[in-house]
């Protein structure tokens, strides 16, 4: 078993080759990132030719970093890591818990990231079944998700719409409702935590992402939920100079 932790580590360190680790933060969340057990997983998913290379990091966050890689033919792709050791556990087990599809019953916190990494994965795969521009999810094993890359053919990486200087912000945001109410209606999953930290930007087309928390419709906080989803587009939209009404969006996503 050694030998094959060991050889795992060797081939999963040439395809990090491009990670610079420069300063002693950095190098504490590599450890933290590329632990023993991320390291068989994501040798495995290359072993699949789901990861051929593994470059820098996309994002970065207290619980996931998301890198951008290439599969076995060549393809963009996004590589979201889940880090065990940092991970807001009594969040996590809240969406869990409440969410009929999951009978995670453990206190342990890899199985309860593992069951994480699997819920946001079909939330993904639901989302995009349903019509909703999201990162088309490729596969989920245990802490790691391969996902769709968003962003340009050169491999620049879409940005989030925080960051984003946008032509028609109104046009954005009766997009964005659409998809709210596509997510809503069709795949029954409300998104949870849609902000513009959570909607990226591509060609002046908005793409929704982080939809690990998202909640069936039979959850029930999933009304409250909607309504912070809403509540969080009418602010952000106003920043970008739209006056949006918190009740006519709502009836927009619900049908009342």
């Amino acid at each position: 078993m050694c030998s094959k932790i060991s050889k795992a580590d060797d081939d999963l360190r040439k395809m990090l080759s491009e990670k610079r680790i420069k300063s002693v933060e950095d190098r504490r969340v590599g450890s933290e990132v590329f632990d023993k057990l991320t390291l068989e997983t994501l040798y495995r998913l290359a072993k699949q030719g789901h990861i051929d290379l593994l470059n820098g990091a996309i994002s970065t966050g207290k619980e996931a970093n998301v890198f951008k890689g290439l599969d076995d033919e060549g393809n963009f792709i996004a590589v979201k890591i889940y880090r065990v050791v940092t991970s807001d556990f009594k969040k996590m087990q809240q969406y869990i818990q409440g969410d009929p599809r999951f009978n995670v019953k453990t206190n342990n916190k890899r199985q309860i990231v593992y069951a994480w990494v699997n819920k946001e994965f079909r939330n993904l795969k639901r989302a995009h079944e349903s019509g909703v521009r999201v990162p088309k999810p490729v596969v989920a094993k245990n802490n790691v998700l391969v996902m769709e890359f968003i962003g340009d053919e050169e491999g620049n990486p879409a940005p989030l719409m925080k960051h984003s200087k946008i032509d028609n912000p109104r046009k954005v945001l009766e997009k964005v409702v659409d998809y709210i109410k596509i997510l809503y209606k069709d795949a029954k999953l409300v998104h949870g935590d849609l902000s513009s930290f959570n909607i990226l930007i591509l060609d002046d087309e908005p793409v929704i992402i982080d939809i690990s928390q998202g909640v069936v419709v039979e959850n029930p906080i999933s009304e409250e939920l909607l309504n912070r989803d809403v509540d969080n587009l009418v602010r952000d939209f106003k920043k970008l100079g739209v006056q949006a009404s918190y009740d006519e969006i709502k009836s927009q996503i619900t049908d009342l």
